[in-house]
């Protein structure tokens, strides 16, 4: 039934990535409930042009494979790893050394493990991937993430979109996959904040997969990034037109300051923090995948409008709508009455 399914949708999304100019995508997310599981997939394209060598055949594909039910023997539930191991092979016509599985844990979400970003792993199977004309380094084996969150597709493509001459902050940047649109739409300057050194070297590779490189205007910051917004902009120079905001849920980091950090309780700070940093008629886009988040009464700064856009900024291929929530909120809104 699952190697069915994978089959199917392959089919229909293959057509669907090759239209939309991306490589890498979802294709399974818990549709048969005899097979709870996840599955990505990342085709292999021409590390020089970004173009897809066979979209549907050739690539990899990354597994979370999840309990049936809690009162299963650990034998019933080796033996069900094994038969959707099998199935995704069958479905997908790939090899053995072509799946990576993620085996969740404590500290990985039932969406695919988006809490943590810890190395796992030291095989070092990298590849290129294709996305709207850009390309990205992705880490199949070593981490419980590759490098590329793909429910933010549609928000890196709207960030490329808005950024022609934008003074651009990333904070929480990971990879820095949101700056390289930023650059590719043609920002004036961009700023991106991480407290991962591993991740911001990341992101100069992936700059340079695209052409790009740090320089005055477009630096990276290694930082933690609820340190360096509580320390407020130190001039006019560090406000900025667009902010892109995607925190961790829940953070408790020996790096931060801050004992922890929950985005359902401290939300409202960090609001107030990104508002310092705002330019007159600059906005910002911030996300959380916390499956329990509800803005707070109150928690959008004052002179800020703000609006939910998560209806139009999940994408496709995601079978779960509630994957993350994503609002826009604009300075000026409130006495412009823009939308």
């Amino acid at each position: 039934m699952l190697g069915e399914r994978l089959a199917n949708r392959m089919r229909h999304l293959a057509k669907w990535g090759r239209r939309q100019g991306i490589s890498c995508f979802r294709l399974y997310e818990r549709d048969v409930p005899e097979y709870p599981a996840i599955v990505d997939w990342y085709a292999d394209v021409d590390p020089a042009t970004g173009t897809p060598i066979d979209l549907a055949h050739a690539g990899d594909a990354v597994a979370w494979l999840f309990r049936r039910r809690k009162d299963e023997t650990p034998d019933q539930e080796r033996e069900h790893r094994r038969d959707s191991e099998a199935e995704i092979l069958a479905g997908l016509d790939i090899s053995r050394d072509r799946l990576f599985v993620k085996h969740r844990g404590r500290q990985v979400s039932d969406e695919g493990g988006r809490d943590q970003y810890e190395r796992v792993g030291d095989a070092g199977r990298t590849k290129v991937v294709a996305e709207h004309g850009l390309r990205f380094e992705v880490n199949l084996s070593d981490y419980l993430d590759v490098g590329l969150f793909l429910d933010h597709r549609p928000m890196r493509k709207s960030v490329q979109d808005r950024a022609k001459e934008r003074r651009v902050l990333n904070l929480f940047a990971y990879t820095g996959a949101f700056s390289v649109h930023a650059r590719a739409g043609g920002a004036a300057s961009t700023t991106t904040v991480d407290m991962s050194r591993t991740y911001l070297d990341w992101y100069a590779r992936n700059l340079a997969l695209n052409g790009f490189a740090l320089d005055e205007d477009h630096r990276a910051i290694h930082a933690d990034c609820l340190q360096w917004l509580e320390a407020g902009p130190g001039s006019a120079a560090d406000r900025y037109d667009l902010v892109v905001c995607d925190p961790p849920t829940f953070s408790n980091s020996k790096r931060m300051k801050a004992e922890s950090f929950s985005i359902d309780r401290d939300h409202p700070q960090l609001l107030a923090w990104l508002a310092r940093f705002v330019a007159p008629g600059g906005e910002i886009l911030f996300s959380t995948n916390s499956r329990s988040f509800e803005m707070a009464p109150g928690a959008v700064p004052a002179g800020f409008g703000c609006r939910e856009i998560s209806n139009r900024s999940v994408p496709e291929d995601f079978r779960n709508r509630r994957i993350h929530r994503c609002w826009r909120l604009a300075e000026g809104w409130v006495q412009r009455g823009r939308g």
